[in-house]
């Protein structure tokens, strides 16, 4: 019961990042949002989806942290 309850909580947590970044990736792409403003924790995974659509040269300069 509460292992379901913690990995319930996980995906939740991890679907919000997913979704902001998503977010910020398309106010990006709309030119609503600069890069440059968007959270830095949320930086890598818009970056990500910036280049899923082609279109990483709006990132900048930026350089993904390399894992």
């Amino acid at each position: 019961m509460i292992v379901r309850f913690l990995i319930d909580k996980i995906l939740i947590y991890l679907g919000d990042e997913i979704m902001m970044a998503m977010f910020f990736a398309q106010r990006v792409i709309l030119g609503k949002t600069a890069f440059e403003d968007v959270p830095e924790s949320l930086k890598p995974a818009t970056y990500e989806h910036l280049v899923d659509s082609g279109v990483e040269f709006l990132a900048g300069d930026y350089q993904p942290p390399s894992s």
